[in-house]
């Protein structure tokens, strides 16, 4: 077999349909266009949405709603679970690993709600309330939070 030899197999391309070539070949005069208006024109299309300058749909409503794209990536964390972990030392791995953060998430953010903290913590690489860091540090813990843990 050779290149230059292969052709399309007999019947599965079909030949160019001229128009307007006389009333015989079924598309002549307005061929295929119909008569009159815009789209029987040359260069007679508008683009996608155009209502003849009737202010379009897309326009006439309201703009409404946001979806964040981040929304989901941070996780939130009640103070009263943190009692329930046998470590003191509170990380994003150790919060994804007991299953109190899912492991998709990005990052957590503690929030002051449940028991009262009573265990002395090291809090580092998680974000955290007003109220949780005061919490904390009353209770004889640390917290820090650098932005690349």
């Amino acid at each position: 077999m050779r290149l230059n030899t292969i052709s399309p197999s007999e019947g599965s391309r079909h030949s160019k349909r001229r128009v307007g070539r006389g009333i015989g070949s079924g598309l002549g005069k307005t061929a295929g266009r119909g008569h009159k208006g815009q789209k029987s024109r040359s260069g007679g299309f508008h683009k996608v949405g155009f209502e003849g300058g009737q202010m379009p749909m897309h326009r006439r409503l309201p703009k409404r709603g946001f979806s964040s794209r981040t929304a989901g990536s941070i996780a939130e964390v009640r103070s009263g679970s943190l009692m329930l972990l046998p470590s003191d030392v509170v990380t994003l791995d150790l919060l994804k690993g007991f299953g109190l953060v899912p492991h998709f998430c990005t990052g957590a953010k503690l929030f002051l709600s449940g028991e009262e903290i009573t265990k002395p913590f090291s809090v580092s690489g998680v974000t955290a309330s007003k109220g949780v860091v005061a919490a904390v540090v009353a209770a004889g813990g640390t917290y820090s939070f650098e932005a690349g843990v």
